[in-house]
């Protein structure tokens, strides 16, 4: 975006990629549907980003949502507001639109470099490590957008971390985010991997979230999951086990669950009764069997107690290479006003090489846009 916005202007833009080719994270992005941005009101999307919500605040009201959509709308994207509130491109893929932005850029002047890896600065002079070997290039500014530590084979590894802190520049520890957690589940869940729980609200201290989440060989994954992925960390951190509540039937209350449980079933079994009066499905029930005492199936206020808060016993998080996104990074304490290093004068950080995080649902491709984007206009303000 920073070289979208800097060539337009009529600067000279050098683009350095260490892979063959550029924006394999977000072809990744775009696998399953590219979620570009998000509908809702700018106050409750700039919420979304946790700690850093003061950080990305100024930069969301010069370049939030509507003009991510703009922009992906001038390169023939068709944005569509789907049924969640997420916005995605008519096409629902990626390449469509990383073809356009491409020829867009190399229109404006642009020079790409593939296969070009950062391997140290020098004032504002940059070396990098090429086909040809190494080469230094200078710059009147520098943008590093080397991405965080997760999905390496795309390319980012967090190579990087080194070469900025032994100039001085701190960097906090990359740490998973939107991922999967591991739990100990015995051998009579296996018939039910990769099956889809539906229609619940999870809980982890005091945030929440209703909607799906999958039961894997490993645990549990899912959007849903991941949005509470940050509070489940930090839960983690302080202990080594850390219970998830599934709400199994989240438009009920406790009081409709007990009175449909407490209709006589006569000599039908109890797994055939809560099919029948609260229509539980086969993986519900099995995760109900999972994770409760024999003792609180048998005591109807127990067992409407536990299918509103079922405590699912999570042993641990999904390596960082898995997760989608990573916490951690370059402390935004290092940073000016123009996302400038301190340190570093004249280079910039955005994207993933920041410590902020956020959810799935557009909030992450967002703030990388926004960040891109404010970087530029400061650039051509100095």
């Amino acid at each position: 975006m920073a070289a979208d916005i800097l060539s337009a202007a009529g600067c000279a833009v050098n683009i350095f990629e260490k892979m063959p080719t550029v924006g394999r994270k977000f072809l990744m992005a775009g696998k399953s549907g590219l979620n570009l941005t998000h509908s809702e009101d700018l106050q409750a999307f700039n919420s979304r980003y946790f700690e850093a919500a003061d950080f990305m605040k100024r930069l969301l009201h010069a370049f939030g949502p509507a003009e991510v959509c703009r922009w992906a709308d001038e390169l023939g994207a068709e944005t569509f507001v789907g049924s969640s509130g997420m916005v995605f491109p008519k096409a629902m893929k990626g390449s469509p639109l990383l073809r356009a932005w491409i020829a867009r850029l190399k229109q404006q002047g642009c020079a790409f470099y593939p296969r070009h890896q950062f391997v140290g600065l020098d004032g504002s002079s940059v070396h990098l490590l090429g086909p040809q070997g190494s080469i230094v290039k200078s710059a009147d500014a520098v943008i590093l957008a080397l991405g965080g530590a997760t999905w390496p084979r795309l390319g980012s590894n967090a190579d990087w971390v080194p070469l900025l802190t032994e100039k001085g520049v701190s960097c906090n520890e990359f740490e998973p985010s939107n991922c999967g957690f591991t739990v100990n589940w015995s051998p009579k869940m296996q018939t039910f991997f990769g099956k889809v729980v539906k229609n619940v609200r999870l809980l982890a201290g005091t945030a929440s979230k209703k909607g799906d989440f999958v039961i894997s060989a490993y645990g549990i994954e899912g959007s849903t999951v991941y949005r509470l992925s940050r509070d489940l960390r930090v839960a983690l951190k302080a202990s080594t086990r850390t219970s998830l509540l599934v709400d199994l039937m989240p438009d009920w209350s406790q009081g409709k669950i007990a009175k449909a449980l407490g209709k006589p079933r006569g000599k039908k079994s109890l797994s055939t009764h809560l099919k029948r009066v609260l229509k539980l499905d086969a993986v519900k029930l099995a995760l109900l069997y999972e994770c409760v005492d024999s003792s609180v199936m048998s005591d109807i206020s127990a067992l409407s107690k536990a299918i509103k808060g079922l405590p699912v016993i999570l042993e641990g998080m999904r390596p960082l290479e898995e997760a989608i996104s990573s916490a951690g990074g370059v402390a935004l304490s290092e940073l000016d006003e123009n996302l400038m290093l301190h340190k570093l004068p004249h280079v910039y950080v955005a994207g993933e090489m920041l410590d902020w995080e956020a959810p799935t649902g557009g909030y992450l491709l967002t703030a990388c846009l926004s960040q891109g984007a404010w970087i530029a206009r400061s650039i051509l303000q100095r």
